[in-house]
């Protein structure tokens, strides 16, 4: 592994942009979303950040149709039930034009494994573009499932618009070299848990040498843009019950979202176009929203208005669509 400026890694930095985007949303959708936090306090102005471009946000409807096919990380089929989503972030985003889906992939399972279904799953929809028009986002393990999918699976690249690491572990995290797939087993005992043992690969495949050796060796296709949203909270951002791991990992690297490192967030090559200012569950995993006593003691910095930031990635990448397709 060899740190360089992310310019010298091929890191295109949009933030600046992105910014704009996403501060025109929360201000028009203001307070009516849950979670509600002004643009400054939501994502962070990490080192020298790009001015905006100034030019107009388009608010109204999608042009292009996105579909936003989310994959989850480890553990989601385990605790999926208890979390008891609403699907906010999908009803807010179908009023513009956009949708949504949630794959189904095994949270025990390897990037391997979760590769095949998700291949599976996007073979399976229905085409209702003539254009790509799907975003691929992955929240944590998902984002690597998805690499593994599209580097191992080419005939569905022709209906991806695009890839997003949202807090994604392109290159693992130190947390999984010390920890075991029995423990993370026990999520099967979670309340309401529906998810099995699967190939039993989660952790392994979260290692970071498992991680780095396996984009040095699968060069990703440039079929499309990548696109890479890293959590970097402050401190007083971490819930209480993370903030072990925070301290565990700031061991290696203050700079973590209490699971993964900021670096090991980002595709490489692909355009980075924000800092959120949200711990790691806190980005994808509304607990608060539905466990309020849990909120209040030990996951009390869980809010985050996701249903904005959903729709600011949409709207980032359908603007960049054109700029991709003309390269």
């Amino acid at each position: 592994l060899i740190l360089v400026p992310a310019a010298q890694a091929g890191v295109e930095d949009q933030r600046g942009r992105f910014r704009e985007i996403f501060c025109a949303v929360l201000e028009e959708r203001g307070p009516a979303l849950p979670d509600y936090r002004p643009c400054d306090e939501a994502l962070a102005r990490i080192g020298v950040e790009p001015e905006g471009t100034g030019r107009n946000v388009e608010l109204g409807q999608s042009k292009r149709n996105l579909v936003a096919v989310l994959v989850p990380g480890v553990g989601w089929d385990c605790f999926a039930n208890w979390l008891d989503i609403k699907n906010t972030a999908k009803t807010h985003i179908q009023q513009f034009g956009f949708d949504a889906v949630m794959l189904n992939v095994d949270g025990l399972s390897s990037t391997s494994n979760n590769a095949r279904q998700i291949r599976d799953s996007i073979m399976a929809m229905e085409v209702t573009s003539v254009e790509p028009n799907l975003v691929l986002i992955g929240y944590s393990k998902g984002a690597p499932d998805i690499l593994e999918a599209i580097v191992s699976y080419p005939e569905i690249r022709v209906r991806i618009a695009a890839v997003v690491s949202a807090a994604g572990s392109i290159g693992g995290s130190p947390l999984a070299n010390a920890a075991t797939q029995s423990l993370l087993g026990m999520l099967r005992n979670w309340p309401g848990a529906e998810c099995t043992e699967g190939d039993g690969g989660a952790i392994e495949s979260l290692r970071p040498a498992t991680r780095k050796a396996w984009l040095a060796e699968n060069p990703l296709p440039r079929d499309f843009a990548y696109y890479s949203l890293v959590t970097y909270p402050q401190p007083d951002r971490i819930s209480s019950v993370l903030r072990s791991s925070y301290n565990m990992l700031s061991k290696v690297d203050a700079r973590n979202d209490s699971q993964m490192l900021f670096y090991d967030q980002i595709i490489p090559a692909s355009t980075l176009i924000g800092f959120v200012n949200a711990d790691h569950w806190a980005l994808a995993v509304p607990i608060a929203r539905t466990h309020s006593t849990l909120g209040s003691i030990f996951v009390d910095q869980n809010s985050f208005p996701r249903e904005a930031l959903l729709e600011a990635v949409m709207r980032f990448v359908e603007e960049e669509l054109p700029k991709q397709q003309n390269e």
